[in-house]
């Protein structure tokens, strides 16, 4: 019987414009993650794979293949990722990190996925590093931080080492490719809870595809400005999965007591200007800043919510974000969420000591 399993099949396949099953998705990923392949095979499937458009099973596969060379950690999967794409090019101060920090200090158990910036000049690790949060943990550092402060940072760059393989390749082509989108769906702690922006449209149904036939809880939302996240310029849709049911909402910002912003108010810069941002909002200050990061922080809340007790996607969604964004606004306002960073930055270092 003839092995599908191979480059020239593969190859072939995505030339003829036709879809990998799951088993070729996974076979060309593991040979990425392990180093098996070559720069001349990385580049021409990434090529040929932009070239056809990428679909659920693919994406299914080479996130299967991605999290089987995963450092193991052993965190708690009933936790939560609140993470975005990136790639909206609005450069706006780190919102799901704030958020994240927001939602830990309310109590839930945060295991958030991320990497430094491709698209901005601050991504989630570049601003965490700002704020004295040490990313240099293995795996046993780590876990002793988390069960000290209830949050942790998985670095993709060291708990994802298959990356390594094909990071020469990738900057060598200089194109966009599936990695640019593939980091939120391969978190090794592979939480039960996922809030996830998207900042392009046309990947919302890989998101939503790979969600339902994991049978996972999630919410997926963009902007309709473009931003990964629930945006306070304006319109949001929202795509909420719960054992495999699907259903998409509108969110108005403005039907939950938030004043319009504009993308100016939530410019970002470097990781010390956006390390100082944090520390501000963190500390209570009012503005869009903090509108933005309540209103992620309690999507954040609202999947994990979802993820223990389904039958929460029976309530009206605005409910349920009004709910949670008055916890996340207590959370601050009572000096928990400043507690919380600081607490962080002395577990993360104490660890890293020991």
């Amino acid at each position: 019987m003839l092995d599908e399993r191979t480059w020239p099949t593969v190859l072939t396949t995505l030339l003829d414009g036709e879809d990998l099953s799951v088993s070729q998705a996974e076979w060309a990923m593991s040979r990425f993650m392990t180093g098996e392949a070559s720069g001349a095979q990385i580049g021409a499937f990434l090529v040929a794979l932009r070239s056809k458009g990428v679909n659920v099973d693919e994406v299914i596969g080479f996130r299967d293949a991605i999290l089987a060379e995963a450092v193991e950690l052993p965190l708690p999967a009933m936790s939560l990722d609140i993470v975005g794409t990136g790639g909206d090019r609005f450069g706006t101060v780190n919102i799901s990190t704030m958020a994240s920090i927001t939602a830990a200090a309310a109590g839930i158990p945060i295991v958030k996925h991320g990497n430094k910036a491709a698209s901005s000049l601050s991504g989630s690790s570049d601003v965490l590093s700002a704020l004295g949060i040490d990313l240099r943990l293995d795996a046993e550092q780590l876990v002793r931080a988390f069960e000290e402060c209830g949050i942790a940072f998985v670095h993709a760059a060291r708990f994802l080492p298959g990356f390594r393989h094909v990071a020469s390749a990738r900057a060598e082509l200089g194109v966009p490719t599936v990695f640019n989108f593939l980091g939120p769906l391969c978190n090794p702690v592979r939480p039960e809870a996922s809030a996830v922006g998207v900042a392009d449209i046309d990947r919302v149904p890989i998101f939503v595809g790979v969600f339902r036939l994991r049978g996972a809880s999630a919410l997926v939302f963009r902007g309709d400005d473009g931003l990964d996240e629930l945006t306070t310029t304006g319109h949001s849709r929202l795509w909420e999965v719960t054992r495999g049911g699907l259903t998409e909402h509108d969110i108005d910002p403005r039907e939950l007591g938030i004043p319009r912003a504009s993308i100016q108010d939530l410019a970002g810069g470097t990781p010390e200007e956006n390390a100082d941002v944090v520390r501000r909002v963190l500390g209570g200050e009012q503005g869009p800043v903090r509108d933005i990061v309540l209103l992620n922080a309690a999507a954040g809340m609202v999947a994990f919510d979802l993820a223990k007790n389904p039958e929460t996607a029976e309530r009206a969604l605005l409910e349920r974000l009004d709910e949670k964004m008055r916890v996340a606004a207590e959370a601050i306002d009572t000096g928990r969420a400043e507690a919380k960073l600081k607490a962080w930055a002395a577990a993360t270092s104490a660890s890293a000591g020991e």
